[in-house]
């Protein structure tokens, strides 16, 4: 494997409410310069609210940008200095209203390392209590329970098309339910 690229000069190009687009300039170790085209992002949250074995929450959600509803799990973005778990919470309360006892935190993913720096922190809430939901003014979207079978359909189907989604509807079904739902003893 070759030696990896170093960065020499970014310039940022645009600043939105929520990311910079910049230009790298990268070095080869065989002194070569590359340009790339970066999309800086302060990172996010994703959050599988789980009611029980069979059951979890997710969201009818109008997206602007690629003019479709999606099937979605409650998601946001990190605000300046703020801990991935205190958004998760948060995030969690204003699209869906539940309040979860318990957590589990999965780690992070990167959703397009390609040209977006985003770290997507994953968290399982576990043990919730309803509430009142309070999206944001932007935001068009709509808590549904649904049966983790049928999520799992959905995506076989196409219907879930999100990929945040479909990563945490397959980590847990694969991964975590056992682990933090255990079956009952007979």
């Amino acid at each position: 494997m070759q030696p990896a690229p170093t960065a020499s000069q970014r310039q940022i190009i645009y600043t939105g409410r929520k990311i910079q687009v910049a230009t790298d300039l990268l070095t080869t170790a065989e002194g070569r310069q590359i340009r790339r085209d970066i999309v800086l992002h302060p990172g996010a949250v994703v959050i599988l609210p789980v009611l029980d074995r069979h059951q979890i929450v997710l969201l009818r959600n109008y997206r602007f940008i690629v003019e479709d509803t999606l099937w979605e799990v409650p998601a946001g973005t990190l605000e300046s200095g703020e801990e991935p778990h205190a958004a998760a919470r948060r995030e969690l309360a204003e699209e869906t209203g539940y309040q979860a006892a318990r957590w589990h935190y999965h780690g992070f993913i990167y959703p397009s390392p390609g040209v977006l720096t985003e770290k997507m922190h994953l968290f399982f809430a576990l043990d919730l209590t309803p509430g009142s939901a309070h999206p944001e003014a932007d935001e068009h979207l709509q808590p549904v329970v649904v049966p983790l079978n049928t999520a799992l359909d959905m995506i076989r189907r196409g219907d879930i098309r999100d990929a945040k989604t479909i990563t945490a509807l397959l980590l847990w079904d694969r991964f975590y339910a056992d682990l933090l739902l255990p079956a009952p003893r007979c």
